[in-house]
């Protein structure tokens, strides 16, 4: 054992001896960012105004769709028309969940079931949502792997990929993605609009959960409009975009939105009116008077930046004495860090965090099936500790990093 190790070693058990508890495994927000929300629970008392600009009571049944007003928020936000928007519960998973099992019952647009098909397969770029891929996991879809660098994922593979027609769709977080950090390069995004999928019924799952998740004023990620670079190529059944509040007001009680072309809108509309009456239209409205207009969303954002950003920061710090031997991403915005470590270590850094009291995101989380071919890549959530915990946390993984490229020297 070197000496270099053995100090290591000595400065781990100390730590590991101090019997600590840091998690930083899920992207979730803290108590203080919830808390700038609270004005929500305020928004309506027993003499309220419940009533939406179509004058519909919304406290009533109503339009399964959505009130207008959320359309227009929505709408705003992923600079679509609002006519393009459907609302759709609380979570955006909800939504991509039923859109894929509508998919194989009923088919997209018209086409077959895809429960009828021999196989369906589908495109997943890696790191990438570990939700995302259990739904595809749940469904029996062959997951095939396209790897991300810092533009994207790798659109030559995609484009061909999508001549096969058992292809079906791709999951994609474009702006500030999931775990990585990274947004689609403007070259990424015009290639997936200038996409001709052998299967007329393939479609980009364009995930925005991120898309105002900004950390840095004036150093924000700019994402191309994929919608209107569709239109430009006549492309535009080929997307369904969804975004939600989750994490810009409360993560459990927000509003959830899919925005779609005319053709695609109304094939969704024909199951949603048999599949409920409506939707909470109340925490729609609430939502609207709360958020107000883009420009507002903004400036609460700033807020929840100002929250998280020390952080990243912090994270970021720690990370930089690991550069030799670890490479990783430094995002501008999201919930995520992502960290690639020696190839080989990465699942044994993660159990030796464990051991030392920090627990992390299983290893291979971001890849289907849960493997990480390389069992290098390590996702890292900071939001949801304390900002004071964050560095004995950060000082536990590093030392495993540390430590783990040592034995694998030895």
């Amino acid at each position: 054992m070197t000496k270099e190790l053995n100090n290591l070693l000595e400065e781990y058990n100390e730590m590991k001896a101090l019997g600590l508890s840091f998690n930083l495994s899920r992207g979730k927000p803290n108590k203080e960012q919830l808390d700038l929300s609270n004005g929500l629970l305020d928004i309506f008392d027993s003499g309220s105004d419940f009533i939406d600009e179509a004058g519909l009571d919304v406290r009533n049944y109503g339009e399964p769709t959505g009130i207008k007003e959320a359309k227009e928020l929505f709408g705003a936000i992923l600079d679509v028309p609002s006519e393009n928007v459907i609302l759709w519960g609380n979570s955006s998973l909800h939504g991509i969940f039923e859109f894929i099992s509508r998919s194989y019952t009923h088919g997209v647009n018209g086409s077959t079931p895809w429960s009828k098909l021999d196989k369906v397969k589908w495109l997943c770029p890696v790191p990438g949502y570990d939700r995302h891929f259990k739904i595809s996991e749940y469904f029996g879809m062959e997951m095939i792997n396209i790897p991300m660098d810092e533009h994207g994922p790798d659109m030559y593979m995609i484009e061909q990929y999508v001549k096969d027609p058992s292809v079906k769709g791709i999951w994609c977080v474009p702006a500030y993605s999931n775990p990585t950090g990274i947004t689609y390069s403007d070259e990424v995004v015009r290639r997936f609009a200038r996409l001709k999928p052998a299967a007329k019924d393939f479609r980009i799952y364009w995930d925005c959960a991120y898309i105002v998740h900004h950390l840095y004023n004036g150093h924000n990620d700019k994402l191309l409009n994929l919608y209107k670079e569709l239109e430009k190529n006549h492309n535009e059944d080929l997307v369904y975009i969804f975004a939600s509040t989750s994490k810009i007001t409360f993560a459990g009680s927000g509003i959830a939105a899919v925005a779609a072309s005319p053709a695609n809108i109304k094939h969704i509309s024909l199951g949603l009116g048999m599949e409920t009456i409506c939707f909470d239209r109340l925490n729609q409205l609430r939502h609207v008077r709360f958020l107000k207009d883009l420009d507002n969303v903004n400036e609460h954002m700033k807020k929840h930046a100002d929250i998280i950003r020390p952080k990243f920061e912090t994270v970021l710090k720690w990370l930089d004495t690991v550069k030799d031997i670890a490479w990783f991403t430094k995002p501008n915005g999201g919930y995520f860090v992502s960290i690639f470590v020696k190839e080989g270590t990465a699942s044994k850094v993660i159990a030796r965090c464990k051991e030392c009291g920090l627990t992390l995101t299983d290893a291979g989380c971001a890849y289907p099936y849960h493997k990480d071919p390389y069992d290098s890549h390590i996702r890292l959530a900071p939001t949801y500790l304390e900002a004071n915990e964050i560095e004995p946390a950060m000082k536990i993984l590093t030392l495993a990093i540390k430590i783990e490229y040592e034995l694998s020297n030895d």
